[in-house]
This record gives structure tokens, sequence and C-alpha cells, in this order.
């Protein structure tokens, strides 16, 4: 087992154990369930510095020979998508607008995958400039992470006075038919006075929001479940201005449960990841942008895809250890329990 230096949890050397796998090309568990999400995260870099995802000084830069480059990340969605059953892709970051050949990557992906949904998480800052290019690239549709629309707050959470970039992103991607667009906001203490204007926004602009309750995937390990907001808390703040009656999930694997706003047609989610743990029902395997398989987002147990690619491995040696990293996939992220341990990642060295 090596390690992998700054603060990086410990990378699997070898092939994952598949006692008691069953001869399925699908990226199964232990537990019954099957990945159909593909989450990639494509670089470190962000241009916000949110309280919740990264330290102030942003996280310590991957080496650029050390990142998954252009092909390898197409050749490993492509494999995904072909030979193990993944539905969707969504690429993520750090901030995935950072990368200055993310529209090779989505239409080097398209080019070999037409049918498959391709999705992006993003702040929005810069989607004005791209979100045309992103289209023709072949990218479907977007979440922008939005925790407030009041520009104090926005610049107290994210350490950058960049709202009115996020508003021209959002404005671009949707006149560049990106719809719906569905933007996630982080439940935080310093936020919930303005969740009802936040949802208010969202219904004016068309957009779908989904509140996140807080994870412990802090940089600076401050997270505390007793300060935490609760999804039970955030709808008894909601209902001082909207009428919520519950819709239910869109299908069982998704994370959000939906409210209709006065009686519709618009509605919110709620994403309880803590109190109300969907850990269950999870679809989900993760690509790190330094090429690490991660089968949850809070097990520190990766397998190293990279070395295997630049180590000439064929398409179904890396399916292999694909298949035996998931199938060691942790039952759920334990956070309810005494002996809980956050990961060594944050959320924005994982990818959302």
């Amino acid at each position: 087992m090596t390690v992998v230096a700054m603060g990086m949890p410990a990378v699997r050397s070898g092939r994952p154990s598949m006692d008691g796998r069953p001869d399925t090309p699908y990226l199964v568990d232990r537990f019954g369930r099957t990945a159909r999400d593909l989450r990639v995260s494509i670089t470190e870099k962000c241009s916000l510095r949110c309280t919740y995802c990264m330290p102030e000084e942003g996280l310590p830069p991957i080496p650029a020979d050390e990142l998954l480059t252009t092909a390898e990340i197409v050749r490993l969605v492509v494999l995904a998508v072909r030979e193990m059953g993944i539905h969707e892709v969504r690429f993520t970051g750090g901030e995935p607008l950072m990368r200055h050949d993310l529209e090779q990557i989505i239409a080097g992906c398209r080019a070999e995958l037409p049918e498959t949904p391709m999705a992006m998480t993003t702040n929005g800052i810069g989607l004005e400039h791209r979100a045309r290019k992103l289209v023709a690239a072949g990218l479907n549709r977007i979440n922008v992470s939005l925790d407030t629309v009041d520009r104090e707050g926005f610049a107290r959470l994210t350490r950058r006075d960049r709202l009115p970039s996020v508003f021209a992103g959002i404005r671009a991607a949707r006149q560049a038919g990106l719809t719906p667009i569905k933007v996630n906001a982080v439940l935080m203490r310093e936020n919930l006075a303005g969740a009802a204007d936040l949802l208010q926004w969202c219904i004016q602009e068309g957009c779908e929001l989904r509140f996140i309750e807080e994870m412990p995937l802090d940089a600076d390990h401050e997270w505390a479940r007793a300060n935490m907001i609760t999804a039970a808390e955030l709808l008894e703040v909601l209902g001082t201005r909207f009428t919520l009656t519950e819709a239910g999930r869109e299908d069982p694997s998704a994370p959000a449960e939906r409210w209709q706003v006065d009686g519709g047609p618009a509605t919110v989610g709620i994403i309880a990841s803590v109190t109300r743990s969907f850990c269950g029902d999870c679809d989900r395997t993760r690509l790190t942008a330094d090429g690490r398989i991660r089968s949850c987002l809070f097990s520190d147990q990766e397998y190293d895809v990279r070395a295997a690619l630049r180590s000439e491995a064929t398409d179904g040696d890396i399916a292999t250890l694909w298949r035996g990293a998931m199938w060691n996939k942790w039952a759920g992220h334990g956070i309810a329990e005494a002996g809980f341990v956050p990961p060594e990642r944050t959320m924005g060295a994982i990818g959302g």
C-alpha cells in the first residue's frame, strides 16, 4: 500500500477482493446496489473558497502530470458506459470551468457516446462566456452551486465577491438551452434566513432549487452535527412564506425529497444526506481528478486507475479493477455512529 502526500488517503495497491462477486459486467456491490451514475472530477482548482468545501488558500495543487489527460478521461468514461452499465456522467471539480480543455473532454465523450446524458456541476463563474460552446460540445444540463442571493452573504460564504458573475452564468446557460437548471444550496446557519429569498429567486428564474444538508467534508474540520441545519428546520423556515406539499422523489435513487411550492408547478428539493441517509439507494461511482476510483463519498479507500492506464493496461484490466473497487463499497457513510471519522479528502478534492 502506498500513501499519497498532502493529506490524501491511502491508495490500495493490487486488485481488490472479488470474493463472492456475481459474474456480471455491472458495478454491483455486496449490498445489492448497482452504480449507474459516474461522477468525474477533472480538477482540484476552484474560483471560490466556500467555507464548507475548501481552505481559504485553496487545495494543494495536483501536479500537471498527475492529472488525468483529456484522452484518459474520455477513455475511462467510454469504458464505464459501454462495459460497466453507467447511464449518466457528471463532470465536477473543484470547478470544472477552471479546466481549459473542458469542451474537448465533453466533445470527446459525446463523439463516442451520442446517447449518454452528460451533465456538469459548476459554481457558474465564467459560464456566461462558455455556455454555448459547452452545449455545442454535447453537454446536456448543469447544476449550479449557489447558497444565497444576498451579495454580502455570498462573499462571506465563498470568500469571493462574485455573485453577479454567477447570475450571469445561470442566465447564459438558460439562453443556451441547458435546462432545466438545478441550483444546489448547502444549508448553513449563516444562510438560513435567506433560504426563502433564494427559493423565490429560483422560481422567478425558472431554476429547480435543492437544499443540501451540510456534510463533514470541510477543509477546516469545523463541522459539528449539533450546529448543522436539518431538513426539518429548513422546512419550518420556508413554511413561513410558502405552502409546501410533499411530492416524493423523482425516482428511488434520486437523493432529493421534493415539495411542491404553493401548489406547483414549482418544486423545491431537500437532500437530507445526514439526517435522512439515502445510502441504501446510492447508485454512484466516482473518479477523482488524479485518477483514483472512489466507491463512496466518505470512504478513503481508493484504487489507482491512472497507474493502470499508464502501464498499458487493457480495457479489461481497468474494468476488473473498477468492478472490484465497487464490490467492496461501504454500506453507508456512518455519520451517526460514535466512531465516525471524516474522510481525508474534502469535498473539493473528491468532486460533487
